[in-house]
């Protein structure tokens, strides 16, 4: 999901800076936006031609602009029109980096509408709810990842996680799963849901630690736990709590890439020593 390369990296940043000066403004309605944009993701993942086209540095940025307006224009809003316009101007260091950057503005746009709703912190927490009785179900797992690309499977697939969801969780959070089920384009289904976690996260300015323990950590362990990582990084953490026995009395922390590893008491004192 994440799009590779200098130059990619360079034009995804500038089109997130770009969606999230069109999401300030109260005319634009996000989940609208962030439909239309899944529909891109869709229509340039299929059309490989187009996409290569699309992204070709030979080419002029404004023919190729003109180009998707062209293939867009009267099957999305006009936001949604300059928003990928504006991608295509830019350089991309492979193809499918354009996609992978659709996608995202398209998850980010929901996020967005999830914040504006009030309900972001709820969103965040169901996805990582639902990656962890994904986790823990095999079964589920193997339903919902299935790579049967045929409309039937499909649809049960959908159907599946709107019974699961529905009434349960956020609208905003059941479109997101139901989208990554629909799509998953070659990504397990738990990267996909960190992927997502992740983007709730970014949205706030804050990372997620994912902390597994072998018990119940305390609110007080909690908090001092929070309070030492968000000192050692800078920057808010919120904590996804997980329980697993199988840590054997310790703790693993998670951020990202990065996995911090000790035991309980140990690992938080070597913490708290640190930043001291």
């Amino acid at each position: 999901m994440t799009a590779g390369g200098i130059a990619s990296r360079e034009a995804r940043a500038a089109a997130r800076q770009r969606l999230s000066v069109l999401t300030d403004s109260t005319s634009v309605n996000a989940t609208t936006l962030a439909d239309e944009l899944a529909g891109v993701t869709g229509l340039l993942d299929r059309e490989t031609g187009l996409r290569r086209v699309l992204t070709d540095a030979s080419k002029p940025g404004e023919a190729k602009a003109e180009l998707a307006g062209r293939v867009l224009g009267g099957q999305v809003g006009g936001e949604t029109v300059d928003l990928v316009s504006g991608m295509v101007r830019s350089r991309w260091s492979a193809s499918r980096d354009l996609v992978d950057a659709v996608e995202e503005l398209a998850d980010l746009a929901d996020l967005t509408a999830a914040e504006q709703a009030g309900v972001l912190d709820r969103v965040e927490d169901e996805l990582f709810r639902f990656g962890r009785i994904v986790v823990s179900s095999p079964e589920l797992r193997t339903t919902l990842a299935s790579r049967d690309a045929e409309a039937a499977q499909t649809t049960a697939k959908v159907e599946l996680v709107r019974r699961l969801l529905g009434g349960r969780a956020e609208e905003v959070t059941v479109r997101l799963v139901v989208r990554l089920v629909e799509r998953p384009r070659g990504r397990s289904l738990e990267g996909g849901l960190e992927d997502l976690s992740r983007l709730a996260a970014e949205r706030r300015d804050r990372s997620v630690a994912v902390v597994t323990t072998a018990v119940p950590l305390s609110d007080a362990q909690q908090r001092r736990l929070g309070a030492a990582l968000t000192r050692l990084y800078g920057r808010e953490i919120r904590l996804n709590l997980d329980v697993d026995p199988s840590v054997l009395g310790g703790i693993a922390v998670r951020i990202g890439d990065e996995v911090i590893e000790g035991t309980l008491a140990g690992r938080l004192e070597e913490v708290n020593r640190r930043l001291d």
